[in-house]
């Protein structure tokens, strides 16, 4: 039997994360959890008026991921999960010394992301938080053995560069 293995798509708001966590999970058969689903009412309330979330504002939201991810790990299921794991010490909060948890950072221009976060309907992030985000971006350390992918691909083809770069196979 093959060992769980989670994988957590990271980047800043409009970078694809649930769009690709989504399709790779589907094609994979793995659990999907999309983390912003797990930040707490005021939380996404603060992020619809416009104010940026500060770390403490995000303890409650990254232990939320934690567990979410040691449940999948204990149970020996594999999964995808979707957050923005902007700062290098979120990250360690949700990926620690988990060695079963690989990070998938979504990289692109401030110019793609804004143009992708423009078009999308229904999402409580407004294009106005998207320079908070940037500026907060730490982004993955070598010792952190992301994955880079760059978001400058349609889906489908991010989703085949994951799968072929972590070496992953859909079930047949």
């Amino acid at each position: 039997m093959t060992p769980p293995l989670v994988l957590v798509v990271m980047g800043v708001s409009g970078s694809g994360k649930t769009t690709i966590a989504a399709l790779l999970a589907g094609r994979l058969h793995w659990q999907f959890e999309e983390g912003d689903t797990l930040h707490p009412p005021g939380n996404i309330e603060q992020m619809r008026r416009g104010v940026p979330l500060d770390d403490a504002d995000r303890r409650p939201w990254l232990q939320a991921i934690a567990r979410v991810i040691d449940a999948w790990l204990e149970s020996g299921e594999s999964g995808i999960v979707a957050c923005s794991a902007l700062k290098y010490a979120y990250r360690q909060k949700i990926v620690g010394r988990r060695g079963e948890v690989r990070l998938v950072y979504l990289k692109g221009s401030r110019e793609v992301i804004l143009q992708r976060m423009a078009t999308r309907h229904g999402h409580f992030m407004p294009l106005k938080l998207l320079d908070s985000q940037l500026e907060t971006l730490e982004e993955p350390l070598p010792e952190e053995h992301a994955l880079v992918v760059s978001i400058e691909q349609q889906p489908r083809q991010i989703v085949r560069e994951i799968e072929t770069r972590l070496q992953l196979r859909p079930p047949e």
